[in-house]
């Protein structure tokens, strides 16, 4: 690990006026720290966000939950407000990682982070949520952009996402064994604004199958799902999986989905 200088501020202003020149925020760390053990990534400042209160908490307002961005993936789990109104969400945080990585990992890190396998992803395209910044709000369809990239501007603070609340939703994966990263997840959700189908692990960023969703809308059953065959143009091959493999592990995650969904 490279030399750096390390800040733990109280408050958001604090915080986002440390974060100039070669500056990160950290926010659990699970992933950056890690690379940064490993000298994959260097930065002469780290601005711990973990003492910034009101960056945490879940609130639940006229249908709309909102979550801190340093809530935990523990507290989404757990949180009561997350399980009664979105309770696919609390499933996805309670599949995370092992028992170290949700007390430490948090919201707003894993999406800021983007990993082209994270759980969390797939969950905020799925339900169609919006990112709150210390700037702006950004729809999640806009957020993610790419390979570990987001629409986040340099020094840009997550401050919380917001989720609707749908009319039915479940997230299934097929996980990687040792890390727990999604080979393929798939998040389906169907609600006042349609029926949304985002996949997670399959491609460098998250994205919805929009042959799937149109064709639940018409009629939201597994056998739908079956039917329609995904294109493995742009899918991932690795020697967890090629590209053919992941594309029809996406249908097989989707008819789960909609299965679990249509069951609760």
């Amino acid at each position: 690990m490279y030399s750096f200088d390390y800040q733990r501020p109280t408050t958001r202003a604090d915080a986002t006026a440390a974060v100039q020149g070669d500056a990160r925020f950290l926010a659990g760390g699970q992933s950056l720290v890690q690379a940064m053990k490993l000298r994959l990534s260097s930065c002469e400042r780290l601005v711990d966000l973990g003492e910034v209160a009101d960056l945490k908490g879940i609130t639940l307002d006229g249908g709309k939950l909102t979550i801190g961005a340093m809530s935990t993936h523990a507290a989404v789990a757990a949180s009561a407000d997350v399980r009664r109104t979105v309770p696919a969400l609390a499933e996805l945080a309670e599949g995370i990682g092992d028992p170290m990585v949700r007390n430490m990992g948090t919201l707003g890190g894993s999406i800021a982070n983007a990993d082209p396998a994270a759980d969390y992803p797939a969950g905020l395209v799925g339900l169609g949520a919006t990112v709150h910044t210390d700037r702006r709000d950004i729809a999640a369809d806009d957020f993610f952009t790419g390979l570990y990239d987001t629409a986040l501007k340099p020094g840009e603070l997550i401050t919380a996402v917001s989720f609707p609340q749908p009319q039915r939703a479940a997230y299934v994966k097929f996980k990687q064994p040792a890390s727990r990263f999604a080979l393929v997840g798939v998040f389906v959700s169907q609600g006042t604004g349609g029926v949304r189908v985002a996949v997670t692990g399959a491609k460098g960023s998250v994205f919805r199958v929009k042959a799937m969703e149109d064709a639940l809308a018409a009629n939201f059953t597994p056998e739908t799902a079956k039917a329609i065959s995904v294109p493995t143009d742009g899918i991932n091959g690795d020697l967890h999986g090629s590209a053919a493999y992941r594309a029809a592990m996406i249908s097989v995650m989707t008819q789960r989905a909609v299965a679990a969904a249509l069951a609760r």
